[in-house]
């Protein structure tokens, strides 16, 4: 069975961000991620971790101007020094609290924007994953559903993959989303299949109401099954909006057969 994380984006949001941790601690949660820490000083965020022995995941990159899109900037032409910038903070904050990955948000583009917008994330990948690298730390590309994310630079796990494949950057790798997946393109288990070498982080999340994963159309005992027999060794972060307060939530573990 795979170990699970919790992302602290989506659960116990009623709680300011640093006792979000506590929160997690408590569940019996040893791992977590996020996406935005940068509400709060570096240091009290490292703080918050160690006090709870928690294991630092990854974070995202800044997200950018809201009115934009808040989605990064990754691939945006004429953003390119904006977006260095955020790796470099995102760098600078698991530097301090033990991170291990950094989600490079792409941004939203206009279709017509699109080939441009490629050449400017391989570009933008190219100079940030060296500074990543030594840091110890992951670079992670990650699609986002159309319906939930219009206009977003890409969506489709074969575009991620494109870049991978082209960049031949060691310490950058996929992040698999099972609910983006199953939104987009669908067919989990074969995708799962596909690109599980290249994958340095799973997400999940009940379809399609991103609720917890014991409802909707995904069978998720059947993607654990499926992470184990493939030999993943990573985490499955927990990328979930409860339907009701997150620690009553977590009765969904027990009954798919999970344990932290």
């Amino acid at each position: 069975m795979p170990r699970f994380s919790a992302n602290l984006g989506y659960l116990w949001t009623h709680l300011p961000l640093l006792e979000r941790f506590d929160a997690a601690a408590r569940a019996g949660f040893r791992a977590v991620e996020l996406h935005w820490p940068y509400e709060v000083p570096a240091s009290d965020f490292a703080q918050a971790i160690a006090r709870n022995r928690l294991t630092l995941l990854g974070i995202n990159t800044g997200p950018g101007d809201p009115a934009a899109g808040g989605r990064g900037m990754g691939a945006v032409p004429g953003r390119e020094r904006e977006f260095q910038a955020t790796i470099d903070q995102a760098i600078a904050y698991c530097r301090a609290a033990g991170g291990s990955a950094i989600h490079a948000m792409a941004g939203m583009v206009a279709p017509e924007d699109r080939e441009l917008a490629r050449a400017t994330f391989a570009e933008n990948l190219r100079e940030a994953a060296p500074k990543a690298a030594a840091a110890g730390l992951t670079l992670l590309l990650e699609p986002l559903n159309p319906y939930d994310n219009p206009g977003y630079f890409y969506s489709l796990l074969a575009d991620a993959f494109s870049l991978i494949d082209e960049l031949e950057l060691p310490n950058l790798k996929l992040q698999f989303d099972v609910y983006h997946v199953a939104r987009t393109e669908g067919d989990v288990l074969v995708k799962l299949e596909r690109y599980h070498p290249y994958i340095g982080n799973v997400q999940i999340a009940g379809v399609p109401d991103r609720a917890e994963p014991d409802g909707g159309e995904i069978a998720y005992r059947a993607v654990f099954a499926a992470l184990d027999r493939l030999e993943y060794n990573g985490w499955v972060a927990c990328e979930y909006r409860p339907r009701k307060d997150t620690d009553s939530g977590l009765a969904w573990m027990p009954r798919l057969g999970v344990s932290l």
